[in-house]
């Protein structure tokens, strides 16, 4: 018989159950087989899937439809910002959801699998709206195919990276694990972008800048959508094997209300970290998504790239991520994630602001000089891996907030949490978006308008504009993060306490009592 667990009605603690039934939990232990290579790299692969949307949506979705359809920047940029209400309402939800699910496939897994087929096909199908729309409709066809698609991905992204405090609970590995998934998330944000960018968009006599040759984008759809696609499964698949060691969430003994759902999730709303990580994070998903849409308006019109010239600097992200995977759990270790944190992202978005600097007093390379490539690529590359470390280490941080809310108020939260950390992320490509779109707008920056045709007060406009913004926007960020209290000790002192608990929990069991389950 299963063990018995006297739980208050809407208590979303986790329960353990008979050893060999095969469910999930089953085998749950405080001591699971370590975690495979493989099962590392499929639940890192995952990050694949966001990776292809975020660069997709965050930096060509506004190009595109400005540019290349013609629709005027802010409608877009407004559009795609509205879409933060669909995640606002539906983020908190899913979370709470996968926390208290129960099935046989666990509580996490479900919404991996669902999440597959259609966030791919309304990935897919944003880039085709009907002919002859005016520019409102546009809009809303941007704003209900990007919503719909954030939505579906958020449930894979949500219940995925809640599944990784489930995978381990040591400071350093779960560090590790972040890691790893953002390397995955490099590889198929900037790899995707740069066989778009060498491959797809193809340069003719009509568009020299195969960027803007509207053609290409049907390929562009397609493959992202596959990608997507397949990088959920593979996390889905690789990953289901470690089912029976995850914790199940406890049968409710009666049906939950709409409130007591919201009372708990605020709850987990009031821990001192998790605002913190929660204030950070707007502010830096803000800021790199305005970053992502501006990049591109830069490359084109500022430094006057082809897309094969953008497709060798997109490399520098890979490379960025290869050096930050090792670097971030280093620094992590030496300093803590706090200061490692703060110090990468200050340096980074200084780093990224020089060739800005440098063009608007005359003192970069001119367009077409080779060395312009060389430098913008070690920048770049010196760019992506500071700010990289630093976005591991506030990921990893807001891992160890689970274990500091269930001390405080006895539930292990982590969906809720990683909703929220899902939340921040769209901020990339909705805030980002509207951000970048006002500067566009404030520059005076004219619609599908030729390369040849782009003066200098145009480009000047565009940079005075936008690089106090985007500092700023960090600064601020780092500043909210001062308030982060989890140190490592504290972190460690957590973990052990839930674990005695669970220990005792399980002794007075043994002996036939009847006691509340601790958070697992």
């Amino acid at each position: 018989m299963a063990a018995k667990a006297n739980v208050a009605p809407g208590n979303a603690s986790e329960t353990r159950m008979d050893e060999g039934s095969g469910a999930p939990g089953s085998r749950i232990s405080d001591d699971p087989p370590p975690l495979g290579r493989r099962l590392r790299a499929a639940f890192g692969f995952g990050a694949v899937a966001n990776g292809v949307k975020n660069a997709s949506l965050a930096s060509y979705v506004t190009f595109y439809f400005n540019q290349v359809v013609g629709v005027d920047a802010s409608v877009i940029g407004i559009a795609y910002a509205a879409t933060l209400i669909v995640d606002a309402v539906a983020d908190p939800l899913l979370g709470r959801w996968t926390d208290m699910a129960r099935s046989r496939w666990g509580r996490r897994h479900p919404f991996m699998y669902f999440a597959a087929l259609p966030t791919a096909l309304f990935f897919y199908l944003l880039w085709f709206p009907p002919a002859g729309l005016s520019d409102f409709a546009t809009g809303l066809w941007v704003f209900t195919l990007a919503g719909l698609a954030r939505v579906s991905i958020s449930a894979f992204e949500i219940a995925s990276s809640a599944m990784a405090v489930e995978l381990s609970d040591d400071y350093n590995q779960r560090t590790r694990l972040f890691s790893l998934r953002y390397l995955f998330g490099y590889i198929g944000a900037y790899g995707f972008s740069a066989v778009a960018l060498s491959v797809i968009f193809k340069m003719t006599p009509e568009y020299p800048l195969g960027q803007l040759n509207p053609d290409s984008y049907s390929g562009f759809a397609l493959c992202g959508a596959l990608l997507i696609a397949i990088a959920i499964l593979v996390c889905a698949l690789g990953t289901h094997s470690r089912i029976p060691y995850l914790p199940q969430a406890e049968p409710q003994q009666e049906r939950m209300r709409l409130g007591a759902h919201a009372r708990e999730m605020a709850t987990a709303f009031r821990n001192r970290g998790f605002l913190a990580i929660f204030g950070f994070g707007v502010c830096k998903y803000t800021a790199t998504g305005a970053y992502s849409v501006m990049a591109l308006y830069f490359a084109t019109y500022l430094f006057k790239l082809t897309s094969a010239q953008m497709a060798i600097l997109v490399l520098d992200s890979l490379v960025a991520a290869m050096l930050a995977a090792p670097l971030a759990p280093y620094f992590s270790n030496r300093i803590g994630k706090r200061a490692s944190s703060m110090l990468f992202a200050l340096g980074g978005v200084a780093v990224s602001l020089v060739p800005l600097l440098l063009i608007y007093f005359d003192l970069f390379f001119e367009p077409g000089d080779k060395r312009q490539i060389a430098a913008l690529f070690v920048i770049g590359a010196v760019y992506g891996t500071m700010v990289t470390i630093s976005l591991i280490n506030t990921t990893a941080m807001l891992a160890d907030v689970v274990e500091d809310s269930a001390v405080e108020t006895g539930q292990r939260s982590a969906g809720v949490f990683f909703a929220a950390s899902s939340f921040m992320q769209q901020c990339s490509t909705a805030l980002g978006s509207l951000v970048a779109s006002q500067i566009l707008v404030g520059s005076g920056f004219p619609k599908k308008v030729d390369p040849d045709r782009v003066t200098e007060a145009m480009t000047d406009g565009l940079l005075l504009n936008y690089m106090p913004v985007s500092f700023g926007l960090w600064a601020c960020g780092c500043v909210l993060l001062l308030f982060y209290p989890i140190t490592r000790q504290r972190h460690e002192a957590n973990v052990e306490q839930l674990r005695a608990l669970r220990v005792a929990a399980r002794a007075k069991e043994a002996g036939g009592a009847v006691v509340a389950a601790p958070p697992a």
